[in-house]
């Protein structure tokens, strides 16, 4: 059975982005990303980056990990105000939002995301990568099956934190880890139990 997997950049301080919400790693974002973050992603997990920077960086690798993306509306809505209709065009891209107009780019879907992923599970393929948001994040929480973590080596204060949602402690098992020279780690935890 698939697997949800929330990959996402996270600061020490467990904030995915800034008060604005927008792109930490962007143009004008407060983490500019090293070379060896970029090319550890490269190497590892090409399929996450946006189809824009697999152009510009000459990837074409499909990856092993993930062929479906999954995102909120909040979290679209940034690739959307730069002008980005599918910023992931290399894979399925699903968008949960009962307000955004269909698109010819990406899948908008009004259903309920928590009865849209168990469907998707039980599908024929690879992970399914929840990039976010917080929002999207916390009300799949109960079927987020692994987190990996790509923690920048800085603290911000205040932002939107990696899950908005109720208070339900879950156990994560640490299955793989990987420091870049720049200081950034890479985070890997399976759901204890699934």
């Amino acid at each position: 059975m698939r697997r949800l997997v929330y990959c996402v950049a996270s600061t020490l301080d467990g904030f995915i982005a800034g008060p604005d919400g927008a792109d930490p790693t962007g143009p004008n974002g407060f983490w500019p990303i090293p070379a060896d973050y970029l090319q550890y992603l490269i190497s590892t997990y090409p399929e996450i980056l946006p189809t824009g920077a697999r152009a510009a960086l000459g990837v074409t690798d499909p990856g092993t990990h993930f062929d479906t993306v999954i995102e909120g509306s909040n979290s679209y809505r940034v690739g959307l105000d730069a002008g980005v209709e599918d910023a992931f065009e290399h894979l399925r891209h699903i968008v949960f939002s009962k307000s955004l107009p269909p698109s010819e780019q990406v899948e908008i879907s009004a259903q309920n995301p928590l009865e849209a992923v168990r469907q998707l599970k039980r599908e024929q393929g690879k992970d399914l990568w929840l990039v976010g948001g917080s929002t999207i994040a916390g009300s799949l929480y109960s079927e987020i099956d692994r987190l990996i973590l790509k923690l920048a080596p800085l603290t911000i204060g205040a932002g939107i934190p990696l899950l908005s949602g109720e208070f339900e402690p879950v156990q994560w098992s640490l299955t793989n880890t990987f420091q870049t020279p720049s200081g950034a780690l890479f985070l890997s935890y399976d759901r204890q139990g699934s």
